[in-house]
């Protein structure tokens, strides 16, 4: 019988670039959830020194010019010289990388948070490769397995495939007050705006300045407005005071992922990117206004929209605005929207990961 290591070495290789940090997010989460089980583990990340998050990694990193995937002989290397007792690459990786893995003896994930990595992960000689595939998000969102991808795992049996369905922090009561005392805020008083963590994706490089737009719009009419994310040049700081009557904008740079999932679960309203944040908002159990920026966030908002857990709406910040102003006015309608995201069952993507590496580590 094999023994669980208590000091497992983990290995992170998320995509990574300039825009966009859903991969980069869950990759951290998990490599927190893993040193909280195994304290003794030593993880490593490997990211792209272009990455607006690089300089704020709290593990070990190797920074490389350009995503993960274009550095196979750098990859490589790493993998021999950090001997790792399991290998995570999320959206990430080439087959030659997972040979490396494979050869030095560790166990291999391979997160897929879109379409074309996911039919990248069913392809036989990948499969033979990866022990464990996790798909990003909900099957009902993602999409159930096909009978293609169900043939090909009859055939090799292997690898083992979960959906995560969404990463999401346990609530913290005490630090939820904080938040609020810190913004000025009551509970369910405030729109929380979250464009993404990335500086703009290609052919909607405008995308934050669009959503800043309709969050100080909100904020204009009335609605006390949080405004999460890269703020455009010359964009306006109207006073905040703690306590002001009416409607104001707050905006903020960035927060750790823990502090903005408390503050979803404040919020009255919350406009949020079609990416993992969309998922996360509704987990919350939060009245929520996707909009899709990246090409696979389409597909994704709309299986949401047509669940009744999420409204939609084009990324244009008078639509968005219109949008949440409708919503805040009917009030039957917005709570209508937050019990249906509350009463969706989604697994706990944490508790999914740290189970099958367990599973795989022992």
């Amino acid at each position: 019988m094999s023994v669980m290591p208590t000091a497992p070495r983990v290995l992170c290789v998320p995509v990574s670039g300039a825009y966009g940090m859903g991969e980069y997010a869950r990759s951290l989460a998990i490599a927190r959830a893993v040193l909280a089980r195994w304290p003794l583990a030593t993880v490593h990340f490997i990211l792209s020194r272009a990455a607006p998050y690089a300089a704020e990694v709290p593990f070990e990193h190797t920074l490389l010019p350009s995503s993960p995937t274009f550095h196979t002989p750098d990859v490589v290397a790493l993998i021999q010289s950090f001997r790792p007792t399991l290998v995570l690459f999320d959206n990430a990786g080439r087959t030659a990388q997972l040979r490396a893995a494979r050869d030095a003896g560790a166990k291999i994930v391979y997160i897929s948070a879109r379409a074309r990595q996911r039919r990248k992960a069913f392809r036989l000689t990948w499969m033979r490769l990866i022990d464990e595939h996790w798909i990003a998000y909900p099957a009902w969102s993602a999409g159930a397995l096909g009978t293609l991808e169900r043939a090909k795992l009859r055939l090799l049996r292997r690898p083992v495939v979960r959906f995560l369905d969404v990463i999401l922090p346990a609530h913290d009561a005490a630090r939820s007050a904080e938040l609020l005392d810190k913004f000025g805020f009551a509970p369910q008083g405030y729109a929380l705006v979250v464009p993404g963590g990335g500086t703009g994706h290609p052919g909607v490089a405008d995308a934050a300045a669009r959503f800043h737009a309709a969050a100080a719009q909100l904020a204009a009419a009335g609605t006390p407005t949080l405004y999460v994310g890269p703020e455009p040049p010359g964009a306006p700081q109207p006073p905040a005071p703690v306590g002001a009557v009416g409607g104001y904008l707050r905006a903020i740079a960035s927060l750790p992922q823990r502090d903005l999932m408390e503050l979803m679960r404040g919020a009255r309203l919350v406009i949020a990117n079609g990416g993992s944040t969309l998922l996360q908002s509704i987990a919350c159990g939060t009245a929520t206004i996707g909009v899709a920026i990246a090409g696979d966030q389409a597909l994704r908002l709309r299986r949401c929209a047509e669940a009744g857990v999420a409204v939609a709406a084009p990324l244009a910040a008078e639509q968005i605005t219109r949008c949440a102003n409708t919503l805040l006015a009917n009030e039957s309608t917005r709570a209508a929207l937050a019990a249906r995201a509350a009463a969706l069952p989604l697994a706990d993507g944490i508790a999914v990961a740290v189970t099958a590496i367990e599973s795989l580590l022992g």
